[in-house]
């Protein structure tokens, strides 16, 4: 269900929950100021509430202004992001996006880094997974 609720949401909203979720919280102005080419301060409170209706944010009174939060939380909203991005992109195969990534970025991946993915890799051997 909340897949299919965040295909539903526009290139605004969207945009809007990216802020919530790297700042964890942010007044309607704050989002206003982290939008490119930002629409009205209206126009912002009017997406928030939208946002709000449709279960993604939830608001808080802190002092005189309202703080907006995500409701799902961060690592929930990766996965299932990254399980729409699998099935989309990649068939499903968690190997065809590791691939695609390691070449893109090969280049760009420190030895340790390599070397945590390679543990990370030892340990689904060894669980099973």
């Amino acid at each position: 269900m909340h897949n299919a609720q965040h295909r539903d949401l526009s290139r605004r909203e969207r945009q809007i929950l990216d802020i919530l979720y790297e700042r964890g919280q942010a007044s309607a102005a704050d989002v206003q100021a982290g939008l490119p080419e930002p629409p009205s301060y209206s126009a912002v409170r009017a997406l928030l509430r939208i946002l709000e209706e449709k279960g993604h944010v939830r608001h808080q009174q802190d002092g005189p202004r309202y703080v907006y939060v995500p409701t799902v939380a961060r690592d929930n909203a990766k996965r299932s992001a990254l399980r729409h991005v699998l099935k989309t992109f990649f068939d499903g195969s968690a190997e065809q996006a590791i691939s695609a990534l390691l070449d893109e970025n090969s280049t760009t991946l420190s030895g340790e880094e390599l070397d945590r993915l390679a543990r990370l890799i030892d340990g689904a051997r060894k669980s099973g997974v």
